[in-house]
């Protein structure tokens, strides 16, 4: 797509904000499995500014710990971060869930640092209504550029390194759920009523999966 054809088609789509919020897409849109194109100037400045404030108020909106553009219909990749909600201090400590301020991550890629692993369920507005346990490492090494241009080269643990890579996943196609424990899969009011501990133990007692391996009993 033209340098004018990005810039037209993403003021049409902001245009159709309401409140400052769009509709999230949702699994099934291509747009959610095509990687996505690295921001250069395909934007005027102030059409950025604007769908990064339509970004923060639709992820604020739904709510979320993040959101990347495709999840609104904009195949470049940025996305916004951000986690200060309120947590039980047990969660906050099996989780290494600590306050993520506000953040854009501009054309982001991530490694991840060392062998260590976690298993939590995660959630994804783009597949409303589920959870389910990913494995992803205990920390990963964020590279990107911020809006303003600034280069960013930085590690991440616990819960924020989570957030980075399920964001970062999306900008290349993945949702969470091609890296899940599918048997692990389970429907919001069912992980409130069984499931929603601080970890999965017990969920991978009661519905037979490994937290290592993700290999289920029917294996």
């Amino acid at each position: 797509m033209t340098r004018d054809a990005m810039e037209g088609a993403v003021r049409e789509l902001l245009s159709d904000a309401r409140d400052g919020v769009l509709p999230i897409v949702t699994v099934g849109d291509p747009v959610l499995r095509t990687v996505a194109a690295a921001l250069t100037d395909q934007l005027e400045p102030r059409t950025l500014e604007y769908l990064v404030e339509v970004m923060r108020a639709t992820m604020h909106d739904a709510p979320g710990v993040g959101l990347a553009a495709p999840q609104i219909g904009v195949p470049l990749r940025i996305a916004v971060i951000e986690d200060m909600y309120p947590v039980s201090e047990e969660v906050a400590t099996q989780r290494e869930r600590t306050p993520l301020p506000f953040r854009v991550i501009v054309n982001p890629r991530y490694d991840d640092i060392g062998p260590a692993r976690r298993s939590f369920y995660e959630g994804c507005l783009s597949m409303p209504g589920y959870q389910a346990v990913v494995s992803r490492a205990a920390s990963v090494r964020l590279r990107c550029t911020d809006l303003h241009g600034a280069v960013v080269d930085e590690e991440f643990g616990g819960w924020p390194a989570r957030i980075v890579a399920h964001e970062t996943d999306h900008l290349d196609g993945t949702v969470y759920i091609d890296r899940a424990v599918t048997r692990s899969l389970s429907a919001n009011d069912v992980y409130a009523d069984l499931w929603a501990d601080p970890t999965p133990g017990r969920a991978a007692a009661g519905l037979g999966f490994d937290l290592v391996t993700g290999r289920g009993d029917a294996s």
